[in-house]
């Protein structure tokens, strides 16, 4: 699957390269530079359709993404994958949806690497919890609404080691990543930890992307709004007033408001 000639030109580069939510116009002109002049590009799951179509025809691609219950490669083997290209003079492009150290495990690569004396650099992306929820109309911190806003992953190895009850009295945005899973989880330890039922929350399915769709209600409604529109992964949550402003900020994709029962299409 990775054969590929040595080079022998001295240990290569790796590059950590965000590739935004999804929208092809969202990475960066540093980004693309290092799509188009890599070696060798590996990529991640939830690197788009429109941005896989900016890859040269010659550069060698390949799929090393994770979903849940499976990944196409552990993570401590791609490390060492990384490793060895670098170790025989490769350019490695190693491109990951959004930005690179959002829970993305850049960090974790780059430690790796960094260790066997690689050189790596990073070229941050926009994350999905900024970039979905702006193209969802939902402005994560807004004069007199929010002034703050956390991000959180509901997923996690092992345990889910999140401080409920902070969460629940921060009276800010809440942006929850990989949580379509995790939906009851997240409203039974926020309203049982003081968050009341009624907040309002959004999940954005497919952010940035052609295919997005947005659904709005309160916390008590996420599970149903996800279950009758049978949402698919990858969807982010938002939790806060600031997602009272989709309906009238909404610009981008469809969106759903289980409060006015409208729908809107962008044109």
């Amino acid at each position: 699957m990775f054969k590929l000639v040595t080079k022998d030109i001295g240990v290569g580069k790796v590059f950590l390269v965000g590739a935004g939510p999804g929208d092809a116009d969202l990475i960066t002109v540093k980004a693309l530079r290092c799509i188009q002049t890599a070696d060798i590009i590996l990529y991640d799951r939830l690197v788009s359709d429109d941005i896989r179509s900016l890859f040269p025809a010659t550069t060698p691609a390949f799929y090393v993404g994770k979903a849940m219950g499976h990944h196409c490669i552990p993570q401590d083997q791609l490390n060492a994958l990384l490793i060895e290209k670098a170790q025989k003079g490769f350019s490695i492009c190693r491109l990951k949806g959004g930005d690179p150290f959002v829970f993305g495990r850049g960090g974790e690569e780059m430690l790796a690497l960094k260790q066997q004396g690689i050189e790596v650099e990073v070229v941050p992306g926009v994350t999905s919890g900024v970039g979905a929820a702006a193209y969802a109309g939902i402005p994560v911190t807004h004069r007199g609404t929010s002034q703050a806003c956390t991000f959180i992953t509901a997923h996690a190895e092992k345990e889910l080691n999140v401080d409920w009850q902070a969460l629940a009295r921060l009276d800010h945005t809440l942006v929850f990543y990989m949580g379509l899973n995790k939906l009851p989880d997240i409203r039974q330890q926020l309203t049982t930890h003081g968050l009341a039922a009624d907040t309002p929350a959004a999940l954005i399915e497919n952010g940035c992307r052609k295919e997005q769709r947005v659904f709005t209600g309160s916390v008590s409604d996420l599970e149903g709004l996800a279950k009758q529109h049978k949402l698919q992964s990858p969807t982010l949550v938002v939790i806060g007033h600031v997602v009272e402003l989709a309906e009238s900020l909404h610009w981008f994709g469809s969106l759903t408001s289980s409060n006015s029962e409208w729908t809107q299409l962008s044109a």
